[in-house]
């Protein structure tokens, strides 16, 4: 063998880091790469949560039930609101699922390249595997806290309609709605520090906007599409309906929510991914 050929074999390939310029590819394969430290990211987060906590994953439980005790008394016995027919410790925790899974999203990814401030400044890899760690890591709650709706739909003897197959379609809908939100927030919490005040009064006045206490029936049909750009609207509305048989099939609705819930996951990566250069330098 030739000493030339020595001579490339031992010569190592040199890679090089750019930072992205601009409204660049999004580069999606490169999460599929490093996926093992999504996975990773996922598994610390959930040990970080219950770390040194007296009831540990009970408090997925604790939080949604006691929210929906307070809300059916308030709601249910003393305002009598109207719960499509269904009794109302159902009808509200069967909205609350959901809705935990995406509040605790949007706040946990808004918050998270702080948070991971070290990995940025310290190691290269996709940004994006930060805030999607941390909006799928709420997965684990929320199927803990789904036995528990199992329990009560049992305790009231309602049987889940043959639509429960458009459970996983809808908690998709629910999980990209919170993604391209919370790939938003982060970005702008890397700039501006005062995002991370806004994101619980975000969470709270979008809970109001979200038919949680009161079901959407209520509306005037010529304010339902308006009222559906809001992507929980789709979500919450067919829980109900694959599971307790409401009034509230998928339709225009739905379809408007889903419009708007990949509007925003795609300008949210589109931003994320231009703002990405100088996360390092402004954290």
């Amino acid at each position: 063998m030739s000493d030339k050929s020595l001579t490339n074999k031992a010569t190592p390939e040199t890679i090089f880091l750019r930072p992205s310029q601009g409204w660049s590819a999004l580069n999606l394969r490169d999460l599929w790469v490093y996926r093992e430290l999504i996975f990773f990211l996922i598994w610390r987060d959930i040990k970080v949560r219950y770390k040194q906590t007296a009831l540990g994953a009970a408090w997925a439980v604790l939080q949604p039930l006691l929210t929906m005790i307070v809300f059916t008394f308030f709601f249910g016995n003393l305002l009598d609101v109207n719960s499509d027919g269904l009794p109302y410790p159902v009808f509200s925790y069967t909205a609350l699922l959901p809705w935990g899974l995406f509040s605790k999203a949007i706040g946990d990814a808004g918050r998270s390249l702080v948070l991971n401030r070290n990995m940025l400044t310290k190691i290269y890899f996709p940004r994006l595997v930060i805030p999607i760690a941390s909006v799928v890591s709420g997965l684990i709650d929320f199927a803990i806290a789904f036995v528990v709706l199992m329990g009560l739909m049992w305790y009231y003897r309602i049987t889940p309609t043959a639509a429960v197959w458009a459970l996983p379609f809808l908690l998709l809908l629910a999980l990209v709605t919170a993604l391209g939100v919370g790939l938003w927030l982060s970005a702008l919490n890397v700039i501006y520090r005062d995002v991370g005040y806004v994101i619980p009064f975000l969470t709270q006045l979008w809970f109001y906007i979200t038919p949680i206490v009161y079901s959407s029936s209520e509306l005037p049909d010529s304010l339902k599409v308006i009222y559906a750009l809001n992507p929980m609207v789709g979500v919450v509305d067919g829980f109900r309906w694959a599971l307790l048989g409401t009034d509230t099939a998928p339709g225009v609705m739905l379809l408007v929510s889903s419009i708007m819930a990949v509007v925003v996951m795609v300008t949210g990566l589109y931003y994320f991914r231009r703002m990405e250069r100088t996360f390092a330098d402004m954290i």
